[in-house]
């Protein structure tokens, strides 16, 4: 009778008090799995914010295709430089200096070219580019000369006499040169670079100045 009325000690019990997992410092493996798929969900969108801001910033950047500029740059030097103000006549070589520059992420080719040089809206003059390449994000350099000569046409202009007695010749130039860029060597587009440049050139230092392009 004594073993049957022995109850066994819980203190828990005892103290009217049961505790939980919580209480103890236990995490439920359910809760601790959504954490773990929240954490692993705000990853992935960031990752694909992420990649979409690449792509983006690819797109209009890399990917985006441009239209080189083609320029007079300079005259290093005049072979010939004949100027008569009292006939009026010119005869002359000037050594030029013309600039392709291609800022797109891939090189810029482009097919033969042909500049015209005019005095006040008359040709005076003309050279040929050979085709060649532009390199990626570059400004290639190309010296070629052109003899400027006037043409019987102007002997009697009133403009011409004027100018050379003021020892400033006003020269343009004009050229269309088209090409493809290529990027990545996959992706390929027709470009179009024009020319229209004026100038000077001054009879006293026989150097070619005052050079702007549009």
């Amino acid at each position: 009778m004594a073993d049957k009325n022995q109850q066994t000690y819980h203190p828990a019990a005892a103290n009217g008090y049961s505790r939980n997992d919580t209480e103890t410092g236990g995490v439920d493996p359910r809760e601790l799995r959504r954490q773990k798929q929240k954490k692993w969900a705000l990853y992935i969108i960031a990752f694909v914010i992420f990649q979409t801001g690449i792509i983006v910033l690819f797109t209009f950047t890399v990917m985006k295709f441009r239209t080189p500029k083609f320029r007079v740059r300079n005259s290093r030097s005049f072979d010939t430089f004949d100027v008569q103000p009292t006939t009026p006549s010119f005869n002359m070589r000037m050594n030029t200096q013309f600039g392709v520059k291609n800022t797109n992420f891939g090189p810029f080719k482009y097919g033969n070219t042909t500049v015209t040089f005019y005095y006040r809206g008359t040709e005076v003059g003309s050279t040929t580019l050979r085709k060649s390449k532009a390199n990626f994000r570059s400004t290639k350099k190309v010296n070629v000369p052109v003899d400027l000569v006037m043409p019987t046409t102007l002997a009697s202009n009133a403009d011409l006499i004027s100018d050379l007695n003021s020892g400033i010749l006003p020269l343009t130039s004009q050229a269309k040169m088209n090409g493809k860029v290529e990027i990545m060597f996959i992706f390929k587009k027709k470009r179009t670079a024009n020319m229209n440049c004026t100038m000077e050139v001054n009879l006293s230092s026989k150097a070619l100045q005052n050079i702007k392009c549009k």
